[in-house]
């Protein structure tokens, strides 16, 4: 029996979140006019890719660029908002110094920057390196010294990863580096700059570089907004402010998802669930039934937390990019987003600028036990300590917390994943797809592309959503787990994928 026949009115899917991979399960399932219900704990649509608004400003969580190689998921998105998915040009630079440097590095640019004498150091700190290279590579630190030399490490690498990751360089897997960064390197940079058409006549571009991205007029969020109402319209349901609190289950199947919306508890049987919850709130979900070893190894699937502090400052251009890193080591800031270049309606009034200060954090950390007031006011102190606002010009604000936004790779965190998916691989009627129900770093086209394999998933297809993730070791080995159909659809994911650094064993 197709797993999607069992759905009715009273024993419909149910989806747990309605961030990207979320509504687009729901989506693909209200068109094929299955019952689905959608629960979501926060008050909005859209997960991280959520848009908040305040006062009329609008700002994203993160900065989320629509771009993507799957035909499928574009051809969704401008489908959903016609008009309003804009086509935006990118801009995003360093900040070090009180200076603007171009990324990836150009090297007019930084010389002019960084000034004859430090520059001349970093030439001398690159040919002894080239020397005298590190062996063996073994960390992020040696590879990245190794093709940029050490004092161009410390400047543009080392403080800004040490801020994203929490962990040092040197503790950082030297594969990372590898394959973020690629081929580029201070001697291809120099090359660049000298044959500046050398690099796109031979068809090659750095990865990171896309020069334009499409948008929503109004934010991701209008995007998700979008998707909900269709969702709806079809006769499908999405409940907000409803938090899941548990699976009922009998071991082999979930029969009913138990959750409490606007302050009530309700029993929702399912015919089947679609969960993108973090793996450890799932774990704890499913009760007491769980083994206390895979309860205990969920345990230790580790995450990294994100505030965003918004500023929204009386002026009317601040800097002209989208975002700009800041690599200073006096500030705890480590990016900040210019909300009215992402997309001008962002921003009510075009006298304004309305500013993004983003600070990565782990539980614990000292900055998470920060109040709002306190971190507008360490926002607005840091934003004028490194020249880009006076303070004064900063006339209101707000903060936006995300928690478990960017899933920690550290030395355990494969064997918990594997561990945590050989218990769920019993539940014949539960899948886990998105960024936190697999525990993989992975953007928003990715996440849309696992919720439309759950729905095939349910009309008899065999997608193992686990094996999709783009940086997984068997599409490096020639993607031989999968059917020949899902390894093309997949392989354009690779290239626009994040990555995550690893520890150093």
């Amino acid at each position: 029996m197709i797993l999607a026949q069992r759905a009715t009115a009273e024993t419909p899917i149910v989806i747990v979140g309605a961030g990207p991979a979320g509504l687009t399960s729901a989506l693909e399932l209200a068109r094929r006019r299955v019952p689905v219900l959608v629960v979501e704990a926060d008050h909005c649509v859209g997960g991280l890719a959520r848009t908040v608004e305040f006062r009329g400003f609008r700002f994203d969580i993160g900065g989320h660029r629509f771009f993507t190689k799957l035909p499928a998921v574009r051809d969704l998105w401008r489908s959903m908002l016609g008009a309003d998915f804009l086509r935006r040009p990118r801009l995003s630079r360093i900040f070090y110094n009180g200076r603007f440097f171009n990324y990836p590095l150009k090297p007019l640019n930084a010389l002019r920057n960084l000034g004859v004498i430090r520059t001349a150091g970093v030439l001398a700190s690159y040919v002894w390196i080239k020397l005298r290279p590190v062996r063996p590579e073994v960390s992020f630190e040696d590879w990245v010294t190794n093709r940029f030399g050490r004092r161009l490490y410390r400047i543009f690498f080392a403080t800004y990863t040490e801020k994203v990751w929490g962990i040092p360089g040197a503790a950082i897997n030297a594969r990372w580096a590898a394959q973020r960064i690629q081929d580029f390197s201070l001697g291809t940079a120099l090359v660049h700059m000298l044959v500046p058409y050398v690099n796109r006549r031979a068809g090659r571009e750095v990865k990171t570089l896309v020069d334009e991205f499409e948008y929503p007029r109004l934010g991701p969020g209008m995007m998700w907004e979008a998707f909900a109402r269709e969702v709806e319209r079809l006769g499908g349901r999405v409940l907000l402010n409803a938090r899941v609190t548990s699976l009922l289950h009998d071991g082999r199947r979930v029969r009913a998802v138990e959750f409490e919306h606007d302050g009530v508890r309700v029993t929702q049987p399912a015919s089947n669930v679609i969960s993108t919850m973090p793996l450890t709130h799932l774990i704890r979900s499913l009760g007491s039934a769980v083994p206390p070893d895979v309860r205990r190894t969920s345990q230790e699937l580790k995450y990294r937390d994100f505030l965003t502090v918004v500023l929204i400052v009386d002026q009317p251009d601040v800097f002209p990019d989208n975002w700009i890193y800041i690599h200073d080591s006096a500030v705890k800031v480590g990016r900040i987003q210019n909300f009215k270049n992402w997309s001008p309606d962002m921003v009510p009034d075009a006298s304004k600028t309305c500013l993004g200060l983003e600070y990565f954090c782990s539980p614990g950390d000292e900055i998470r036990s920060l109040t709002d007031d306190q971190l507008l006011a360490l926002a607005t102190k840091e934003i004028g300590a490194i020249g880009l606002v006076d303070p004064v010009k900063v006339i209101g604000g707000v903060v936006a917390h995300a928690a478990c936004a960017y899933p920690i790779y550290d030395e355990g965190y494969a064997d918990a994943v594997r561990v945590v998916r050989q218990y769920l691989q019993r539940f014949e009627n539960l899948q886990t797809i998105g960024r936190n129900g697999t525990h993989a770093y992975n953007n928003q086209d990715h996440s849309m592309f696992m919720g439309m394999l759950a729905v095939r998933n349910l009309f008899g297809e065999r997608h193992d959503l686990w094996a999709i993730h783009p940086h997984a070791d068997y599409l490096e080995a020639g993607g031989d787990s999968l059917d020949l159909t899902l390894s093309s659809e997949v392989r354009p994911l690779v290239s626009t994928q994040p990555l995550v650094p690893t520890p150093v064993r």
